[in-house]
């Protein structure tokens, strides 16, 4: 009678206790082997025919090497472009930095101070209200006359991202007194009213009077069409505001669709730093009370620019760092 082959093992591999061969069990899928049907476990580890190191796809190549992050100063330029753009966007539609050439708004603005002007809140349809202090275009040949400076390339790329006002650009400040439909009048030598209100102006330049008794606008009782605004400067003996532009098309208003917006904070010098707010005398009874729409922004386009790059930096670096990690 023949023998029956049980798998043992003897000390010769394919042989059985009696030194007849043996049968090889099929490998299975997970490293284990078979016998007919019934499943044995096996090890972990790969099969006999794979070398250890090789993926899952069989290949035996090692794993990618991780990119190497981006040096600082490589990506420099491309900040600093990118805060350039932004500084650019902010100065069209967010703020923008203006000088003061003048004396004209004496002592709340003095030569040399850099103020920063708000142009959201003229998105959203606000409207230059009393007692703001506004830039605006030259409405009517009003700095006729005016000697202008050629820039230099310096000059004209700081006004370019807004850190200097334009000097293709005519551009006034002044402190808005009256909005559409109010009645302004100055009499002797003041004080000025407003629809019958008098204002208490401390904001007036010290031996100012709040009107001038002069025959070339001084003295003058106006009633403000909608759409526009009457404007004074702050050192009332030394403007060429409203009062004395009555002869031209718009009879001394400013159309407000050429205000170019409400300055906000006296940005430099440090010594100087502070708001424009609007002083109380405008929110006496009978005059209506600043814009809700007219919100507030303090901040310089450069500091502007500069938050707008850190997102950039920050979604960037873990960019690079996930790539690093797969």
């Amino acid at each position: 009678m023949g023998d029956v082959a049980v798998g043992a093992r003897s000390g010769h591999d394919g042989e059985d206790h009696r030194g007849h061969p043996v049968e090889a069990a099929d490998p299975a899928p997970d490293g284990g082997v078979t016998s007919g049907n019934d499943p044995v476990a096996g090890g972990d580890g790969p099969p006999a025919d794979e070398p250890p190191g090789t993926d899952e796809l069989g290949s035996g190549d090692s794993a990618p090497k991780p990119r190497k992050p981006r040096s600082f100063w490589k990506e420099l330029p491309i900040l600093i472009g990118i805060a350039l753009v932004l500084a650019l966007l902010i100065k069209t539609f967010l703020v923008q930095a203006f000088s003061i050439p003048s004396a004209s708004m004496e002592n709340t603005l003095r030569i040399g101070d850099r103020v920063l002007v708000d142009k959201l809140t003229p998105w959203f349809g606000s409207e230059p209200e009393r007692g703001e202090v506004v830039v605006f275009h030259d409405p009517a040949d009003w700095l006729a006359g005016e000697a202008t400076v050629d820039p230099n390339a310096f000059q004209t790329f700081l006004s370019w991202i807004g850190l200097m006002p334009s000097a293709e650009e005519k551009d006034l400040i002044k402190r808005v007194i009256g909005v559409g439909g109010d009645t302004v009048s100055c009499k002797g030598t003041g004080p000025l009213t407003v629809n019958g209100k008098a204002l208490n102006e401390p904001y007036v330049y010290p031996g100012n009077t709040p009107c001038s008794q002069d025959d070339q606008g001084g003295q003058f009782t106006v009633k403000v069409p909608k759409g526009y605004v009457w404007v004074m400067g702050d050192h009332r003996q030394n403007s060429r505001d409203s009062r004395y532009n009555q002869s031209d098309k718009n009879h001394g208003m400013v159309p407000v669709d050429q205000v170019v917006g409400r300055a906000i904070v006296k940005a430099w010098p440090l010594t100087r730093w502070g708001t424009l707010p609007v002083p109380d005398t405008f929110d006496q009874d009978g005059l209506s009370n600043q814009s809700a729409a007219s919100a507030v922004l303090t901040v310089a386009p450069q500091g502007l620019a500069l938050a707008g790059v850190v997102p950039v930096v920050l979604w960037r670096r873990r960019r690079t760092a996930d790539s690093t990690t797969r």
